[in-house]
């Protein structure tokens, strides 16, 4: 006969054995009628009478059992610990370093640092067959680090703008300058020039060279970051862009040398196969131009990135019906139709400034509750080609265009010149002509001009816009 191995009391009679018999839960169910528990329900009566039991002396008790011992992080293996912290991001590896002993010291292999490099920079060197004496860490923590900032697409700020894209190169930080030459072609990849680097010298430190001139090898420079914007000083001034400056005391024009040149940066919009992007285009005397195509709800954008300031605004509700192609054939009946659009949109806006219901601004890519960007190169692709030839008497600088198009809308394009101190605006009424995803035109009416835009296909890197929800879903 088994007697209870639990106690019934506390106190005094502790220690005492219950005098009743104990039943096992078959055969006291048999005794009360019930039938036979399972052997699954078994363990569960058995979970229920310890959790009862849990108190001291047998009595039943609400408090909760011992938590379950944890594994802590520092506790794994060495090796463990390595492929986990590689695996992060390493902005977050020098705070994480100072957590304990242990992880400082695991945070010292280099192994480390080098996924980080290839990740997070794209860095393929073997440092050890380059035997330039540093370790990845150093390469992170002195190079690719302190200048993240400037990696990207930067635009010159100044009256005559000009393109750099700062990339990782190997183990410098190299800035490229866009330079195509007055024969490059809008189907030739954009040609750059370098401009700048910033390397690690034998003394581990960070250098800047400027590796502008004709003549001059690379030599010292500075690099001052600021939020979106970064400065490049250099001593030497026969290769700096100058500007024309009026000097009204001695009413003479002089070439002033600038021994700094300042870049603020460029994000590209959303990408989108048939749409956004940027391009290429032959603008007269000055060579190769580059341009941003961008949609911004009801109209599109194509702003001028390189030389004077410039824009291309589309009326993506002002759709010019093709009729066949045969609109372009007559010169004069294309002109008449975007001269009705264009005193229809004046006469509106007009109306909407008396009557105060001017709309406001897109500053975003793209506006919810209007046509998007999707759609837009969805129609364009469901429509049908038909033919396009250039209006007699308009000129182009190029003559191997598209001769198939898919949509044309009303567009106005404006020119600001700066004429000494004065600053001169034109608009110019014309017709945005798309002929597929990687080509579109614009005819300058009363220019009587075709100009022609290619996508340019060389890609960049570091160039999206930072998301705007980011904050919203940060805790």
């Amino acid at each position: 006969m088994e007697e209870c191995a639990c106690l019934c009391s506390v106190g005094s009679s502790q220690g005492r054995r219950c005098p009743q018999k104990r039943q096992r839960p078959a055969e006291k169910a048999v005794a009360d009628g019930k039938p036979a528990l399972a052997p699954a329900e078994k363990h569960v009566e058995a979970d229920a009478a310890a959790w009862c039991c849990a108190g001291s002396g047998g009595v039943a008790s609400s408090m909760p059992p011992p938590p379950t011992p944890h594994c802590l992080l520092q506790d794994l293996p060495v090796e463990m610990l390595v492929e986990i912290f590689a695996s992060l991001p390493g902005t977050n590896l020098p705070s994480l370093a100072q957590a304990c002993t242990k992880f400082h010291q695991i945070l010292h292999t280099d192994s480390i640092w080098r996924r980080c490099c290839r990740e997070e920079y794209g860095v393929r060197e073997n440092l050890q067959n380059l035997e330039i004496g540093m370790s990845y860490r150093e390469v992170y923590a002195k190079l690719f680090h302190p200048y993240r900032h400037i990696l990207g697409l930067w635009q010159l700020d100044h009256f005559d703008r000009t393109l750099l894209n700062v990339v990782v190169d190997g183990l410098c930080i190299t800035g490229w300058r866009y330079g195509p030459s007055l024969d490059t072609h809008v189907d030739d990849p954009m040609h750059f020039k370098p401009s700048f680097r910033i390397r690690l010298t034998e003394r581990k430190s960070a250098t800047v060279e400027c590796m502008e001139g004709l003549n001059s090898r690379p030599h010292h420079g500075h690099i001052l970051i600021e939020k979106d914007r970064f400065t490049t000083l250099c001593k030497m001034t026969d290769h700096q862009a100058g500007s024309l400056t009026w000097l009204w005391g001695g009413q003479r024009w002089v070439l002033v040398k600038e021994d700094s040149l300042t870049y603020r940066r460029l994000y590209l919009p959303p990408s989108h196969p048939t749409t956004s992007g940027l391009f290429q285009y032959n603008y007269d005397a000055f060579g190769l131009q580059i341009a941003m195509l961008s949609f911004h709800g009801k109209y599109a954008r194509v702003t001028r990135v390189t030389g004077t300031a410039k824009a291309l605004e589309i009326h993506l509700m002002r759709r010019i019906q093709l009729r066949d192609g045969e609109i372009f054939r007559n010169f004069n009946e294309l002109s008449r139709v975007v001269q009705e659009i264009d005193e229809q949109v004046t006469g509106e806006r007009q109306q909407q400034q008396e009557d105060g219901t001017e709309e406001s601004q897109d500053h975003g890519w793209q506006s919810p509750a209007k046509p998007s960007v999707g759609e837009f190169g969805a129609a364009a692709a469901e429509e049908q080609p038909v033919p396009f030839v250039l209006p007699v008497g308009v000129r182009s600088r190029l003559h191997n265009y598209p001769r198939t198009c898919r949509m044309c809308f009303y567009g106005v394009d404006t020119v600001t010149d700066t004429f000494f101190e004065f600053t001169f605006t034109s608009r110019l009424p014309g017709v945005f002509i798309l002929f597929d995803e990687n080509h579109f035109g614009f005819i300058w009416l009363q220019a009587e001009y075709f100009f022609l835009y290619r996508r340019v296909q060389n890609t960049f890197q570091n160039v999206e816009a930072p998301c705007i929800y980011s904050k919203m879903f940060s805790y």
